[in-house]
């Protein structure tokens, strides 16, 4: 048997924000190591039917149960309608291993213009920073008041360097993914008391949905494959495989890091 198979037996992971990009290639990734998955993603009745499609090969290859769930992972009597399926359909307490948060939905708009041209407003900002940011707290107190984390279980985020960087149009994401950052290094340390290890992945630019909305998308995909050591974009799976890795005992002391997955694109 495959030792991580092995060690994974029996857990679970909570992927919000799982029916494409990242959050699908992790789904991918940890259901061949025998993790289970509940997934959530906000999908209209025909993408719905596919993604289930896909679901049901992963899980005829893999032997592990999936879990799908198309609601709204913001809405508070949502989240907490979930988990207390969760709860039931597991079985029990403490078995879940991830809560990997890969929501990607924010505004995507000019900082200058008058909101009232439909430029960015405060609303905007702060809707984009509880979708990709804050949300993640309200996700992590709910499933620790259930019992359901294991004594070893991980929290992983996404940032990105558009965090630390002008994009055309990114300013609310931006702010976003820097509170994310500020957030995850006080969870690690106020977390750490639950056994949970919290970290972020910066992946490279990646082509996924989300990335195609970015105003400047195509320029930022000629920067990333002119300026990667390696010579090409990052993939969702690059960053799945890092996700694996981080859900390891291998990986139990790494705390409070932002780990680089683009095959050194940063250092340029």
């Amino acid at each position: 048997m495959d030792n991580n198979k092995e060690q994974f037996s029996g857990q679970w992971a909570v992927i919000l924000g799982g029916s494409s990009g990242f959050g699908f290639a992790t789904i991918e990734k940890l259901a061949a190591h025998g993790m289970n998955i509940a997934v959530l993603y906000r999908e209209t009745a025909a993408a719905e039917r596919l993604l289930k499609e896909k679901f049901s090969a992963i899980t005829a290859a893999s032997g592990i149960t999936i879990l799908p769930f198309n609601i709204n992972a913001l809405d508070a009597a949502a989240r907490e309608s979930f988990i207390g399926q969760l709860a039931s359909a597991i079985g029990g307490k403490q078995h879940i291993r991830l809560l990997l948060h890969s929501i990607a939905r924010g505004n995507l708009k000019s900082l200058t213009e008058d909101p009232a041209a439909k430029g960015l407003s405060i609303e905007d900002i702060q809707l984009t920073t509880y979708a990709m940011s804050t949300s993640l707290l309200d996700w992590v107190r709910g499933l620790l008041k259930e019992g359901l984390f294991g004594k070893d279980a991980r929290i992983i985020g996404l940032t990105s360097e558009g965090a630390h960087k002008y994009w055309e149009g990114y300013a609310a994401v931006s702010i976003a993914k820097a509170s994310l950052e500020s957030l995850t290094t006080y969870m690690a340390i106020e977390l750490s008391k639950y056994g949970l290890r919290t970290n972020l992945i910066q992946a490279g630019i990646t082509e996924t949905p989300s990335l195609k909305r970015i105003p400047a998308s195509k320029q930022l995909i000629e920067l990333s494959v002119a300026r990667n050591p390696l010579g090409r974009m990052t993939r969702p799976e690059d960053v799945a495989k890092v996700i694996y890795l981080l859900c390891t005992e291998e990986a139990s002391w790494i705390n409070g890091s932002v780990i680089h997955v683009d095959g050194g694109e940063h250092c340029r």
